[in-house]
Formats: C-alpha cells, structure tokens, sequence
C-alpha cells in the first residue's frame, strides 16, 4: 500500500515569508521549471520533475534544455512518426488524485460543500486541505493521519 502525506503533529506551524499575491523571481523560475508539456498526437505529458531516465535527459530538465533532436517518445514508439518538440504545448493539471482513496479533486468542480469555489485552483487550496474521503474513514486517519495536499499527484487525462 502506498503511503500518502501526512499532517504533521500539532503545534508545528509553517511560516509563509512570501507576500500574499507576490511570487519572488526564485519561485517565478521554479514554476517555469516545473511546467509540464503534452504532446499534441498522443497526449504523453513530459514532465521536468521525473525526466526521461531511459533517454539519458535526468530528473530536474526543463522542457526548455531538451536538445533540438528531441522526439516524443511514445509517437515514436507507436510508429506514429518523429514528433519533436514543436508537436508539445503547456500542460497544467486540473485534476488531483488521493494517493490513498483515489478521490479526484477537480479544480472546475471544486467542493462546495467545503467551501471551496469551482475554479479553485489546486495550488490555491488551504495548507490545512484535507482529502474529504480519507477524513471520513476513521481506520485511514487513526492509521496514517489526515491524508493532505502533499497525498494528491496530478492526474494525467
């Protein structure tokens, strides 16, 4: 059984140092870093946070320093022809998986009924998100604890 992100114990407290609505040039660049692209043929979502291992490009590569020869690799493997980097646009996820109850939080859906908007932005959620599922059953939470946005991984349409 995999195990999802934790609350941590009571009385830890993160600080936020960044001004609210301000991103600071370190986190503008991070977030460009860690933007996701999605190949217009197949669909495969090229990710700079795992890389491509196998074709030699480390975890951590932004699409941006992929070599000019890079190609899809699922296209090429499916033989539906040498798609490069021209055939990938952004991609950001607007659904989020529980890593312990696969509950999908949809971002134009929201949970209303927690008080949280439909348009609501993943990133944007309180730091306090729990998963509304894994927080009902009380075996998950006297287990593992309230399962929180660190349990979520963006779920690849």
């Amino acid at each position: 059984m995999v195990k999802a992100a934790t609350t941590a114990k009571k009385g830890s407290v993160k600080k936020k140092t960044a001004t609210a609505g301000k991103k600071s040039a370190t986190a503008k660049k991070e977030g460009a870093a860690l933007m996701r692209y999605k190949c217009r043929v197949c669909g495969y979502v090229y990710s700079p946070l795992r890389g491509e291992p196998h074709n030699g490009i480390p975890a951590g590569t932004p699409f941006e320093d992929l070599p000019e020869t890079y190609l899809c690799p699922v296209c090429g493997f499916q033989g539906k022809g040498k798609v490069g980097k021209w055939g990938f646009d952004e991609w950001r996820p607007t659904r989020y998986v529980c890593s312990m109850c696969d509950y999908i939080y949809d971002e134009k859906r929201g949970e209303p009924h927690h008080g949280i908007k439909p348009g609501t932005k993943f990133e944007d959620l309180p730091e306090d998100y729990v998963c509304p599922v894994c927080a009902t059953d009380p075996k998950i939470v006297l287990r593992y604890g309230n399962v929180v946005k660190q349990g979520f991984s963006p779920l690849y349409e």
